[in-house]
């Protein structure tokens, strides 16, 4: 069977080697310390390269905070329909307005997705290739020489990059005691630092409103479930994998902190304080202070009931059910239409209320003259 990884796992193991010629300038290249600081450089390398996903990311986040209240009025529309016509036609409109918006829900799982890849790739260079170029198969750049430099170069006493929690990479046995401390040590503060930067996504950078819901069910069981998910599988990888695996979640920490200072959800704590901030440097420049919370969208909801009034008809004669009916049909009609008219208005004309001021300070201007 092809190894479909082959690829990444070629291109996993030149960035490493490239990271080490680099660092053996002024450090010692036999260091375990060395390939570790390599393995940092190449996280860094991954990460800088799906930047653009992540402020896709953020963006189709901020996009989905937005349509928020029309998704509710989807969802309220049809509330106790079954039918498979309603859940269609629910799942089309749904679709309709995410679409509209520019969100797409699985956005926030893209930069997850495209590591696993080259996660899985470094685990086998570190748990396989390295081991078989050290006995004499090179791989890539992974030299006979190289490779065992990297695999038996230690760090704090007996370590190396290769070893895991529960084995020694050359023996095959159960690691040592410093072994342990290390690899606990990094699983220790994975778990920490992806705890941190999911409770300040979900408690500081949304509003109080998306903290209720699937949705936000969702988001605090990954806060717990992702440290529980390091804690069973951190044991069995390298610690090598490991690194990479801390570097990434330090990076993902830096990264949702910087987008929580300066580009907070509206609504969310973060928001408020940064608006806060804002204020207060106005202050001292001697301006007046601004708001910026975003109004809220209005939602048109097609299926809110309509009272008419029955009428006589023509001639004062009493109106029958039939003809009743039928005007209340055509009168319902056309306050859906009118309502349908309203909301393609608000949707293409962005300005909203400030387009009917002008166009009343027009009417005004006009009725002056006219007197």
């Amino acid at each position: 069977m092809p190894n479909i990884l082959y690829p990444i796992e070629w291109a996993v193991a030149w960035i490493m080697v490239l990271f080490h010629r680099f660092l053996d300038l002024f450090m010692d290249g036999s260091s375990g310390w060395t390939w570790l600081l390599s393995i940092v450089g190449l996280t860094v390398v991954v990460r800088t390269l799906i930047t653009p996903l992540f402020v896709r990311q953020i963006r189709s986040s901020r996009a989905m905070q937005a349509v928020a209240p029309q998704l509710k009025a989807v969802q309220k529309k049809y509330k106790g329909k079954t039918d498979q016509a309603s859940r269609q036609a629910m799942s089309e409109e749904t679709m309709a307005i995410y679409r509209e918006a520019g969100a797409n829900p699985l956005s926030s799982c893209l930069p997850l997705l495209l590591q696993m890849p080259i996660f899985f790739a470094l685990f086998r260079v570190l748990f396989y290739k390295l081991k078989d170029a050290a006995n004499g198969q090179p791989f890539g750049p992974l030299t006979h020489e190289l490779a065992s430099n990297a695999y038996h170069a230690t760090l704090f006493g007996d370590v190396t990059i290769a070893d895991s929690f529960l084995r020694t990479a050359d023996t095959g046995d159960g690691s040592s005691i410093s072994t342990k401390i290390v690899a606990g040590v990094i699983i220790a503060l994975m778990c920490l630092g992806s705890f941190i930067t999911q409770k300040e996504l979900t408690m500081r950078n949304m509003p109080p409103s998306a903290l209720e819901g699937p949705m936000a069910s969702t988001q605090k069981m990954m806060m717990y479930m992702l440290p529980f998910v390091y804690v069973i599988t951190g044991p069995g990888m390298p610690i090598g994998v490991l690194m990479y695996w801390l570097t990434t979640t330090v990076w993902t920490l830096g990264q949702q902190a910087i987008v929580v200072y300066t580009y907070p959800t509206p609504g969310s704590p973060a928001a408020t304080a940064h608006q806060t901030r804002v204020n207060a440097k106005r202050e001292k420049k001697g301006l007046e202070p601004i708001d910026l919370t975003p109004k809220k969208p209005t939602v048109v909801d097609d299926d809110a009931p309509i009272r008419v009034q029955p009428k006589a008809n023509k001639g004062g004669k009493k109106m029958s059910d039939a003809e009743r009916l039928e005007a209340a049909r055509e009168a319902r009609r056309k306050a859906q239409e009118e309502r349908r008219t309203q909301r393609e208005s608000q949707q293409a004309d962005g300005s909203g209320n400030g387009s009917k001021k002008s166009g009343n300070a027009l009417q005004k201007k006009g009725s002056k003259r006219g007197r």
